[in-house]
């Protein structure tokens, strides 16, 4: 008799464990239901997708004549040469390019309103209008973007009317007679504002805020 309660006893004893066993190995077997635990990790930008600064080349009037254009004042380089040095810089500096030219003022103001909203900066050789266009020097200076005027001459050992640019007193920064260089070096700085913009430090010499129309010229 006492025997029998004893196995009984253990028996009883043994039903937990093997209900327990049971549960396990349904879920072993049992699909699971997928959770954000199960998903990839996703680098998530709290104010929007991030995308990679962006720049405007333009170019005006005559420059598509680069090349064959008054080479010993120009170079022997074509705008395509121009472009693709451009290019170059610009990647090295982890910048996105747009490459404009064209003879007319108003598709230059055009290119310089899209910039506004489309671009983080612009380097910019206005050709001739340089000497001539208050509606370019409006448009550089309503565009709030900083602008990098280049001149692949020195504009200053020529005709006396090259001397004055409208552009100038609204430019970042002002490059001139570095050839086809000028480019490099006008993406250059224009990528240092851009940084120095990101880290709220001052943009330098020659602008007061990296969008040009500094009073500080006579350096």
């Amino acid at each position: 008799m006492q025997q029998a309660r004893a196995r009984e006893t253990v028996r009883r004893a043994q039903e937990p464990v093997g209900r327990a066993r049971a549960s396990v190995g349904r879920a072993a077997t049992a699909p699971r239901d997928v959770t954000l635990s199960d998903e990839p990790r996703r680098s998530v930008c709290l104010y929007g997708p991030m995308r990679a600064l962006k720049i405007l080349i333009l170019n005006g009037p005559n420059l598509n004549l680069l090349g064959t254009r008054e080479p010993a004042v120009y170079g022997h380089q074509t705008l395509q040469d121009v472009e693709s040095l451009c290019r170059e810089e610009a990647a090295r500096h982890g910048l996105q390019v747009e490459f404009v030219q064209s003879n007319h003022e108003g598709d230059l103001i055009d290119a310089l309103h899209r910039a506004r909203l489309e671009a983080d900066g612009v380097v910019f050789n206005p050709g001739a209008y340089t000497h001539t266009s208050i509606a370019l020097a409006d448009a550089v200076s309503g565009i709030e973007r900083p602008v990098i005027e280049v001149h692949l001459s020195n504009v200053h050992a020529r005709e006396a009317f090259r001397h004055h640019s409208f552009i100038s007193p609204v430019a970042a920064s002002v490059i001139i007679g570095a050839g086809v260089n000028g480019y490099r070096l006008g993406i250059s700085q224009l990528a240092h504002l851009l940084e120095s913009a990101a880290s709220g430090s001052a943009p330098g010499p020659g602008s007061t805020d990296g969008h040009g129309g500094s009073d500080e010229r006579s350096a």
